[in-house]
Formats: structure tokens, sequence, C-alpha cells
């Protein structure tokens, strides 16, 4: 029973060894990224807004961008999935958020490129409310008129 018991466990152990580990990819080795991390500042509450980010192939082999998806709702993307770019030609990536998040915010999408790549880009910012315009003065001073 003892040797069943042992034979079992070894195998068991034997099974989840791995000689070596893969290193992980070094994504900034094949593609070099431009407003990664975005700013947006002060932005009135409800406004939509939007903004560029371009991702340039420097790498050997031609690639693509396969997925970008979002943290939430109120963010919204704007590529050509799957289009291959060669070593050398930059694509373009547009990403929207809708402004309805009060006060501060800080945002993120993932970026999946072809080869098992992938990079998470950021956008923050602050929205804010102006008050409402206050009402003219609504005293109601009447003044007398004499009739002749």
């Amino acid at each position: 029973m003892k040797r069943i018991f042992f034979i079992a466990v070894s195998l068991f152990m034997l099974n989840n060894l791995k000689a070596q580990t893969s290193p992980a990819k070094d994504i900034n080795s094949v593609f070099q990224f431009s407003n990664s991390e975005y700013n947006f500042g002060k932005i009135p509450f409800g406004k939509p807004v939007k903004y560029d980010l371009s991702i340039k192939n420097i790498g050997m082999d031609s690639a693509s961008l396969d997925n970008v998806q979002v943290g939430c709702g109120c963010t919204t993307p704007e590529y050509e999935k799957g289009k291959r770019f060669g070593p050398g030609q930059t694509i373009k990536l547009t990403l929207g958020f809708n402004g309805n998040t009060m006060g501060a915010f800080s945002k993120f999408a993932t970026l999946y490129l072809s080869g098992g790549y992938s990079k998470v880009v950021t956008f923050k910012g602050e929205t804010f409310t102006t008050p409402p315009p206050t009402p003219a003065s609504t005293s109601t001073s009447t003044q007398k008129v004499k009739q002749f």
C-alpha cells in the first residue's frame, strides 16, 4: 500500500515539474508605444473625450493588433482589428472616455498584439461640474405710477 502511494505521489510530482520556464517576452523590444499613459487633465462632467496612441513595430516581423479589452463600459476603443503592420510601420488606436465618472478617474485598456504580446495602457483625469447659473434677482419691487 505504501509503495502504491509513493508511486502515485512521485508521478504527480514529476508531471508538474518543468525543465525550464520560458522567459517573459519583452514587448518593448518589439513595439514602441506613444501615449501609453495619458492625462486628460480637467474635463467637464459628461463630455466625451478621445485621445490617440500609436504603436510602432520595431521588431523584425510583421505584427497585428488583435484585440483591445477595456476596463469598463465608459471606455471605447477604435481600431482596425487584425490589421498587419510591418517592421518600421506605425498603427493608430483611439481610446474614448464618456466623461460620466464624477471627480478623479483612472482607466485602463489591455492591448493584445500578435505573437502573444500584451500591453496595459492607462489614462486619467478629473471631471468637474459647473455650478448652475444663479437666477437674476427675483424681487418684485413695484413702482407707483401717477395717473393724470
